[in-house]
């Protein structure tokens, strides 16, 4: 019976605030669309090239530890000033080594998280060596489908907007893709740590 009391109270409790506005459905809507919002942001990475920015979409759901390490990256302003050293025609543009000679990195091996997820057009998968976990700080941008890459390098994002400034990254050499004078990433930063 006290039970039974105690319920009820609470129910009244509870409608009389839902009733004075203070947790009325607008409320939890807008602050479930705000936590939308802040999710997208701190999942969505801004790449600023020659030509204009590149947005990003980060792919947790398929590489939580490299995105995590990524954005650690980014924030750490680790990309910012670094060269696309191995750009192929057709295939992919290569950065994400301080060196600038494809041998450096940031100094931290991520353990391989393959996916199925396609190389197509627009993807950012993480270059490494032979062994699969050797994957740092270098990655690429897929310029048309290569699928024959699926499921042997990690996938942690895909270009939602400004693709048409990655094709204009300066190609390198044929074979090697060993670009002279190469184009570098302006700046790289989380949208949600982005100025306004």
């Amino acid at each position: 019976m006290k039970r039974r009391h105690f319920l009820s109270a609470f129910a009244l409790a509870a409608g009389i605030f839902a009733f004075s506005g203070l947790v009325g459905p607008e409320t939890f809507t807008a602050q479930a669309q705000t936590a939308k919002q802040e999710r997208a942001l701190e999942n969505t990475l801004y790449l600023d090239l020659k030509d204009g920015r590149v947005t990003i979409k980060l792919r947790p759901d398929l590489a939580p530890n490299h995105v995590a390490r990524i954005k650690e990256l980014v924030r750490e302003g680790f990309y910012d000033g670094i060269v696309f050293h191995r750009v192929i025609d057709g295939f992919m543009a290569q950065t994400g080594d301080p060196t600038g000679t494809g041998r450096g990195g940031s100094g931290k091996n991520l353990d391989a998280e393959f996916s199925l997820e396609n190389h197509k057009r627009g993807t950012l998968s993480m270059a490494r060596a032979q062994s699969p976990d050797s994957a740092d700080s270098q990655f690429f941008i897929v310029f048309d489908d290569a699928s024959f890459l699926d499921n042997q390098y990690t996938v942690w994002g895909e270009v939602t907007d400004g693709m048409e400034h990655v094709d204009k990254i300066k190609r390198g050499a044929e074979g090697s893709g060993a670009v002279d004078d190469p184009d570098k990433i302006i700046k790289m930063q989380v949208a949600a740590d982005a100025e306004k």
